[in-house]
């Protein structure tokens, strides 16, 4: 059964549980392989911000996208 508290692939954030690291980023599409959060890390993956910011559903980075950035919705 699907988490309740997912949505697609990337979590909500659950205050005291989820980790609060967030990355700003100047565009929409954005590899992650939890290197950020410096563990061992995990599978690359690319999210898509959609709105104004997407969270990693393996290491719960959350990528934040800058004001004014994000031209790149056509790639």
């Amino acid at each position: 059964m699907r988490d309740p508290n997912q949505t697609g692939y990337t979590p909500h954030a659950i205050a005291g549980i989820t980790p609060d690291q967030r990355v700003m980023v100047d565009r929409r599409a954005v590899p992650c392989d939890g290197e950020v959060a410096g563990a061992l890390g995990h599978p690359r993956v690319w999210l898509r911000i959609e709105g104004h910011e997407v969270t990693c559903p393996y290491c719960s980075i959350t990528y934040v996208l800058k004001d004014g950035a994000g031209g790149d919705g056509h790639h």
